[in-house]
């Protein structure tokens, strides 16, 4: 079985929880025996990436316009590709590269699916233009896969509101592989960053309004006064709002607490996670937190809000899940911090969970059944 992995991004800084989960699917596939290509952008991916996806391959494309991410490839290419896959699997929704092999794989009667990961409502900027990119061929994209897969169940309206009932979506959460987030010298990692010793409220994601970091910063700033010892900090590349952020931590006489390191990745995000005494998701809106995944498995806690798709938090510890907004989050922060030892128990609990419900040996059969049964029905 021959797959077409399909998404604008695939290198983290850039792409995110998205470009995370196409990354480790297409090289769990390939490691089960699947052979298995990434399509995509080529945004300044290094060799150590190419290498950490093998077996997997990967083909990148030239990019023509960074600001839309139009890629920069002969149709002849696409349509290569396409015909040599047995399913093409598109990642995201708002992609001109997944409109291109959607009409590939249009011509050449190919099976697709399609995993919008949360994108398909018109949430935050530019949305004019996604009108315009569903009018002409979003809503047919979805329309006409033979599969569709949603990360949680809370996607499955989402589906509904184009056309698609919810009976016929499969949904197949994020995945983590624990070995990625094995055990660092966490106080060295901590003095490199000039935080020895100091208790940390980790934010771990792009600095952009759809992640909330401003309301965490403000949740921070409202009881700051009753856990002064804890220290918040920004991990995660800068999209506009970490100017915003320092000036709302000066108005509020935190920014001695607050903490910006840009983009963490590679043992360094461990060693972020690992330092951490609670992981703070603020999402306003999220298909599932890939972050959160990543904390639990190494031990940290987690309070995410309730727009981030992984309500399951719920059933170790209810306030690991609060309402998207300041207060929700303020509260949250005094009813975790006030009771350590507590919370470290929960943790363990937490990671215990995530590593059976979501380890990606496991989650990547239900991929691979998914796809024979497409192409079980496309033989009849």
């Amino acid at each position: 079985m021959n797959i077409l992995n399909v998404n604008s991004y695939i290198d983290l800084k850039t792409g995110g929880g998205t470009a995370e989960r196409t990354f480790k699917m297409s090289r769990f596939l390939a490691l089960q025996g699947t052979k298995c290509t990434v399509l995509t952008i080529n945004t300044g991916i290094d060799e150590s990436t190419v290498a950490a996806l093998r077996p997997a391959n990967i083909f990148l494309t030239g990019l023509l316009w960074r600001r839309y991410f139009i890629p920069l490839v002969r149709w002849k290419t696409i349509m290569n590709l396409v015909n040599d896959a047995d399913i093409v699997h598109l990642m995201g929704h708002w992609s001109m590269l997944n409109a291109l092999v959607y009409i590939a794989a249009r011509r050449s009667n190919k099976p697709y699916v399609v995993c919008p990961a949360g994108a398909l409502p018109l949430f935050g900027r530019s949305a004019y233009l996604k009108n315009i990119y569903n009018f002409v061929i979003g809503r047919r994209i979805i329309k006409n896969a033979s599969a569709w897969i949603a990360v949680t169940s809370a996607e499955l309206v989402q589906f509904e509101s184009y056309g698609i009932s919810a009976s016929q979506v499969t949904v197949i959460p994020n995945g983590i592989s624990a070995e990625d987030f094995s055990q660092v010298d966490v106080e060295y990692y901590k003095r490199s960053i000039g935080l020895a010793g100091k208790p940390i409220i980790l934010f771990m994601g792009r600095l952009n309004p759809i992640k909330g970091p401003d309301l965490l910063l403000h949740a921070y700033a409202l009881v700051h006064k009753h856990i002064p010892e804890f220290h918040l900090v920004f991990a995660g590349p800068d999209e506009g709002m970490k100017s915003t952020l320092i000036e709302m931590a000066q108005q509020s006489n935190v920014s001695d607490y607050v903490h910006f390191l840009g983009y963490v990745g590679g043992g360094d995000k461990s060693a972020a996670y690992h330092m951490a005494d609670l992981l703070v998701v603020p999402s306003r809106q999220e298909a599932m937190s890939i972050v959160a995944l990543e904390a639990a498995v190494c031990g940290t806690p987690v309070m995410l809000t309730d727009q981030c798709g992984f309500n399951e938090v719920k059933s170790i510890r209810p306030d690991f899940e609060v309402p998207a907004d300041i207060s929700g989050i303020a509260n949250g922060l005094m009813s975790l911090l006030e009771e350590p030892e507590k919370l470290k128990h929960d943790s363990v609990l937490l990671q215990e969970f995530v590593i059976k419900r979501y380890a990606w040996d496991s989650i990547v059969h239900v991929y691979i059944e998914l796809y024979k049964n497409i192409l079980a029905i496309q033989k009849k």
